[in-house]
């Protein structure tokens, strides 16, 4: 059976991307022929002999909402090209204008749109008003490729709830799958710290991140590091245009507080970390979590993170409210006078996190697809 998968991006580096990735993969290896329909597609896949790719090339094309219908006019022309030879179709959110046999949603425009931590709610700006209207525009067309599904698959409970009160999306039409992790590319290592110029003796704790956002939260992190003395802070994101290096030096620790720029050795500084802080203020589902659980690192975070669910009090701390600057120093407080309680959380995390393997992952969609194959062999697609 042919699956067709639309989507912007499959390759690993990229949330939605890597997803779709390792799903591809599962299902090559159940023996299926694969339909790609992207713009961007990682070599190992390109050169698959069970796999057809379609590139929609959206590069000279400006503002990404013209990018998007550009990619969403054109796949619907190439399913309806080939719908007959197509056993399944797979997009993710709003992609295309073709109906669907399984909707992935891995963000969803509606709910953001009316985060009161989205840019234009925060700040009024030409840029930020484009970034509303984008959003909202989405939101709608989100809605109607909801409409032409057979099954939404959310990747986290937040991602339903918000499919639900947002959405308008009945509760028996979706499924919860959760993201993955690669727990052979992050694990618990035991490196060296001086030969990352890292102090042994010093408690360090972990952020990554856009720096550009305040939704991910990083001014209440550096606030609430300046009231714990002995702690450390290991910061991985572009420090261009970003303000919070002066917002540190400001604050009087721009000497604890390392700003290591964007880095692809991720896997590593985690091992380097004692623990992982982010307390973000609107999260869909973030794959970092995972990979700093894999890699064995106590997690703090907000329940604002989609994916919480995964997290327990064993290997995590989750802060009720983001923004709660007291509730977090207590927590930073914590954990760096008590070494043990670090020590013990970490195996708890690694543990956790071996649960959620891309493997299991994808097993996961693949039991979905299967279930849909039947329906669609008794059934038409029901409207929501």
């Amino acid at each position: 059976m042919k699956i067709c998968f639309v989507t912007h991006k499959v390759k690993k580096g990229d949330g939605q991307g890597r997803v779709n990735y390792e799903v591809i993969l599962e299902a090559i290896r159940r023996g299926h022929e694969i339909l790609i329909i992207s713009s961007e597609l990682c070599e190992e896949l390109s050169g698959h002999q069970k796999v057809q790719w379609i590139q929609i090339k959206v590069g000279k094309i400006p503002t990404m909402l013209l990018k998007y219908q550009w990619f969403a006019i054109l796949s619907s022309l190439l399913i309806l090209i080939r719908r007959n030879s197509i056993g399944l179709l797979v997009v993710n959110g709003f992609i295309t204008y073709a109906r669907s046999d399984i909707n992935c949603i891995h963000f969803v425009h509606s709910a953001w749109v009316k985060s009161p931590y989205h840019p234009y709610h925060e700040q009024k700006s030409m840029k930020s008003l484009y970034q509303y209207i984008y959003n909202k525009l989405n939101s709608r067309l989100e809605r109607n490729a909801l409409k032409k599904t057979r099954q939404v698959i959310a990747v986290s409970k937040q991602v339903k709830h918000e499919l639900i009160k947002d959405a308008e999306i009945p509760n028996h039409r979706i499924a919860v799958v959760s993201n993955g992790v690669d727990l052979s590319e992050f694990y618990p290592r035991s490196l060296n710290r001086a030969d990352f110029q890292l102090d042994d003796r010093k408690t360090y704790a972990l952020f990554v991140g856009d720096l550009k956002s305040k939704r991910k939260n990083l001014d209440t992190v550096l606030k609430a590091v300046a009231e714990v003395k002995h702690l450390e802070l290991l910061v991985l994101g572009y420090t261009d245009k970003s303000l919070y290096p002066n917002m540190a030096k400001q604050l009087g620790i721009s000497e604890r507080v390392h700003f290591l720029g964007y880095r692809k050795d991720v896997a590593q500084i985690m091992s380097l970390s004692d623990f992982f802080i982010f307390p973000s203020r609107y999260e869909a589902c973030s794959l970092v979590i995972l990979e700093a659980m894999a890699s064995g690192l106590p997690i703090v975070t907000s329940n604002r993170c989609g994916g919480v669910e995964l997290l327990n009090n064993q290997s995590a701390v989750i802060i009720n409210d983001p923004d709660d600057f007291t509730a977090l120093v207590r927590v930073l407080i914590d954990l760096t006078s008590d070494q043990e309680k670090l020590t013990n959380m970490a195996a708890h995390a690694r543990e956790d996190a071996e649960e959620h393997s891309w493997d299991k992952m994808s097993f996961k969609y693949m039991q979905l697809f299967n279930q849909i194959l039947t329906s669609k062999l008794v059934s038409k697609p029901e409207r929501i």
